[in-house]
């Protein structure tokens, strides 16, 4: 394993992050507070890594893209998956996501794997999200209007439901190694409370904002859909569409292998 790249200057002092930093006024006016120091990128070495190489997000989720960016893979490349997302709902949950996750992770490798213009991508990430209720039904994104009032109404009556989310990420080998890419999936799972006393006039409100239209479970846990949740039991990343920790333990696990290089290191988990 190559060492930790080592910042050529050190961080800055506790103090002088704490303290806004000043920007210029106009016409050399005086300076203006510009909030606090934004935070330095994390110094990890599957990051540093992957330091001005291709990274493919196969999703159009915004709210996986600004997870990502958190970690500092804020110049990823969007390239949404085209998988058609119709395993048979008779799989578990667990099943279902990972096998979701996984096909699309590979159908824009198989997309974008010898792109003669950009090169091959340094690693590849997908994730699929679904809504289990507490009878074990799944649930994705809402058909209609219709159908998004049952099923936020059915969240509300039944107790406590679940939300999978499932990552997979990729990175392709050298040399002609079948399949040709080493994969790396994982599932995580939270529990949610809805507010009981949730009234159909707000969830009917609710659904007309139309936030929750393309969220499996009719839901943004993240914005204006937090006002009908009592409670979770698990990570919020989850629920948001991106188990973030558990994310950046994947790229860690698959970008740097064991010290003798094997490429056994890289076990195929789907």
């Amino acid at each position: 394993m190559a060492p930790q790249e080592i910042p050529s200057e050190p961080p800055p002092s506790y103090e002088s992050s704490a303290k806004p930093s000043a920007v210029s006024g106009a016409a050399g006016g005086p300076a203006k507070p510009a909030g606090p120091r934004p935070p330095l990128p994390l110094n990890l070495p599957a990051l540093v890594k992957l330091r001005g190489k291709r990274v493919i997000l196969a999703s159009a989720s915004p709210r996986r893209r600004q997870l990502l960016a958190q970690i500092g893979l804020n110049k990823i490349e969007v390239i949404p998956s085209s998988f058609a997302e119709d395993f048979s709902k008779s799989l578990s949950p667990f099943e279902y996501v990972v096998q979701t996750a996984t096909q699309k992770a590979i159908s824009v490798y198989e997309q974008e794997i010898d792109n003669e213009e950009k090169g091959d991508p340094a690693l590849l990430i997908a994730a699929d999200t679904v809504v289990v209720s507490h009878y074990g039904e799944i649930l994705e994104k809402p058909r209609s209007e219709v159908d998004h009032l049952r099923m936020l109404k059915m969240l509300r009556d039944t107790g406590p439901h679940k939300v999978y989310t499932a990552v997979a990420v990729m990175v392709p080998l050298e040399g002609g190694q079948s399949p040709g890419y080493a994969l790396e999936t994982h599932v995580e799972e939270t529990s949610v409370t809805f507010d009981s006393n949730v009234t159909d006039d707000l969830i009917l409100a609710y659904v007309r904002t139309r936030e929750g239209a393309d969220k499996a479970g009719g839901y943004g846990i993240q914005g204006l859909g937090a006002i009908l949740i009592e409670g979770i039991n698990g990570s919020y990343d989850c629920v948001v569409g991106l188990p973030l920790r558990a994310t950046l333990q994947l790229i860690e696990k698959i970008l740097t292998p064991d010290e003798e290089g094997d490429i056994d290191a890289f076990a195929f988990d789907g």
